[in-house]
């Protein structure tokens, strides 16, 4: 059918599985070269009418051994090449190809209402999850027979910022998922409540709001090395053998569970935070009371309202609440006491901004509450005596970084999430002549795409338990 005429075919099993899986969005990938960039063009110049390709850098397109200069490879004079739009033109089957970059988080809107039928991100990972989002949100084609559709290529994250996708295509890269899936197998996923959560079919039903919800299907095909004919036989596998750990075992063997390089400025290291959660697998939830709730408020909007419970040095799973459900104080509180369940203890406060309305609705109602001002001052020095806190944040994330320290911390068990990861990771610190200054939460938020509420819950409650004398705002 296509021999001696086709642009492109496949050339591995994964790729055909790739290309003809009926999956709405895909993520191919896993160990270094498998073919991933060659797929994304193969499908863009034979499958589908209109394609997008973004790399977040567009500097990453280019060059010999760019995207670009590959696609010249196939198309070669077939199709018409405009350099300063990125797009090919005039691909046989009357198709088009654009590449893009997004290199900051603003560069998205570039793209705002830009069909396409094929979104394509190669090394998805280098993306926050606010630009994947967003981008595919133009996921459409006025062509009624022209299927449209998300594909996904990468190794596992190598930074913090990138964990978003094990979350993401959870059922297949988590491995606390309680649900695996095999590869390949299609999985239903929808937006409720501002919540991505997994359907059991891809039948769509009414929302809260009495609105249809549509779901859309997802999968995970691993690619390695050896699938690839062009390199499989070269030197590229002793290259990659002699990388260091974990980078050799996420190139050479796809694995999404090798830690992440850290920053040398990271506040709290990727590792202690995953045998944090490792201890979460090994026991079970405390008979003790609980000892403290930590929360941080939401108001509406795409933030969530999330509750850290604590119970000595043991944390169940947070409890979330989209932000849309929760449009004021009152009912914030009435959700905080619901998750106390008659338990009688400190309840700990985020206060800036809309944590202010919580913690008035909590007094009110005899509830025991502090106000943790993240912008306050602070007398607190690490355990050493050497290094002083510029204010309640720095206190409260070196005091979490020294209750995960595996050798003189605090043995605490946290669950195995692995947003609560990213978002614990995340922040970076640098040395001020006032003390440490951690990264603001704003910067974070541009940095991940999303705001850090479960990380900040965690934190709240463990400094205000732990904290001899609780920073408090009382509110007359």
């Amino acid at each position: 059918m296509v021999a001696g005429t086709a642009l492109w075919i496949p050339q591995s099993e994964p790729q055909w599985q790739a290309y003809l899986t009926p999956a709405d969005e895909l993520f191919y990938g896993g160990a270094a070269g498998g073919g991933k960039s060659d797929l994304l063009l193969g499908l863009a110049i034979t499958a589908h009418k209109q394609s997008i390709i973004f790399r977040r850098e567009f500097s990453q397109l280019t060059g010999s051994t760019g995207l670009i200069e590959r696609s010249r490879d196939i198309l070669g004079a077939l199709a018409r090449y405009n350099g300063q739009e990125h797009v090919w033109r005039n691909i046989p089957g009357d198709r088009t190809l654009e590449f893009g970059g997004v290199q900051y988080e603003r560069d998205k809107t570039a793209y705002q209402g830009h069909p396409h039928d094929l979104k394509a991100f190669d090394e998805v990972s280098e993306f926050t999850e606010s630009q994947f989002r967003f981008l595919i949100g133009w996921l459409r084609s006025t062509d009624e027979g022209q299927r449209c559709r998300v594909i996904a290529t990468g190794n596992p994250p190598t930074r913090a910022e990138g964990q978003w996708i094990v979350n993401y295509w959870a059922p297949w890269l988590d491995e606390h998922h309680p649900n695996p899936a095999l590869p390949g197998e299609l999985r239903w996923f929808a937006m409720v409540d501002d919540k991505d959560i997994e359907v059991d079919s891809a039948a769509s039903f009414l929302g809260a709001d009495g609105k249809q919800i549509q779901p859309r299907s997802r999968t995970f095909i691993p690619a390695r090395l050896e699938d690839n004919p062009f390199l499989s036989n070269t030197g590229y596998r002793a290259i990659l053998q002699n990388l260091p750990e974990p980078l050799r075992s996420q190139m050479l063997n796809g694995d999404f569970a090798a830690g992440v390089d850290d920053d040398p400025w990271q506040v709290i290291p990727t590792e202690w935070v995953r045998l944090a959660q490792a201890r979460w697998e090994l026991r079970k939830q405390p008979t003790t009371p609980l000892s403290a709730l930590g929360v941080d408020a939401a108001r509406g909007g795409s933030d969530a309202m999330v509750i850290a419970k604590l119970f000595d040095n043991y944390m169940p799973a947070l409890v979330c609440y989209p932000g849309t459900a929760v449009p004021n104080g009152k009912t914030a509180a009435g959700l905080v006491i619901k998750e106390m369940r008659g338990a009688k203890c400190p309840v700990y406060v985020d206060v800036i901004g809309i944590g202010a309305a919580l913690y008035d609705a909590l007094i009110d109602a005899n509830i025991e509450t502090f106000g943790v001002n993240f912008a306050e001052g602070s007398d607190r020095r690490d355990k050493s005596g050497l290094l002083a806190m510029r204010n309640v944040r720095a206190a409260a994330y070196w005091m979490m970084r020294e209750a995960l320290d595996p050798i003189n911390g605090d043995d605490i068990a946290l669950p195995p999430d692995s947003q609560l990861m990213s978002d614990l990771v995340a922040p970076m610190w640098r040395l001020t002549p006032q003390g440490v200054q951690i990264e603001s939460k704003e910067d974070i938020k541009k940095r991940l795409g999303r705001s850090p509420d479960k990380g900040d819950a965690v934190v709240i409650a463990l400094y205000g338990l732990t904290n001899p004398a609780p920073h408090y705002i009382a509110f007359l």
